[in-house]
């Protein structure tokens, strides 16, 4: 079993009064709601962006011009996919040091240190 990292380890998630922060891009809400969306359940699509805009030390990014540009930089430099690429722009250009995934394909980028959900442990 792998040993998984715990959130003290992410030394580059917290901000300088040791708050973890964070930033998600506002497709990440299209992402998460399309599950309810598919079964027609609107309420849900709306609690889930409720929710995620509400998270404490978490900012929603909005998709602009920038990060679109950005996007597309990265799309044709790498084997990102479209949506994995306007994430990895929008923490870029918020300023992050890490980026946390639930996807596996996703292995080193530059400037971001890269950890997957199922190495973090919560409880620390």
């Amino acid at each position: 079993m792998a040993q998984r990292r715990r959130w003290p380890e992410l030394s580059s998630m917290r901000d300088a009064s040791g708050l973890r922060k964070g930033v998600i891009s506002a497709l990440a809400i299209a992402e998460i709601g399309t599950g309810p969306a598919r079964i027609g359940d609107q309420a849900m699509v709306e609690r889930y962006a409720d929710e995620i805009s509400s998270l404490e030390n978490v900012s929603v990014l909005a998709l602009d011009r920038s990060i679109a540009v950005e996007a597309a930089l990265i799309r044709g430099s790498s084997a990102l996919s479209l949506a994995d690429a306007v994430h990895v722009a929008g923490a870029r250009r918020a300023g992050a040091t890490a980026f946390v995934t639930n996807d596996r394909r996703i292995g080193s980028l530059p400037g971001l240190e890269i950890s997957h959900l199922s190495e973090i442990r919560l409880d620390a």
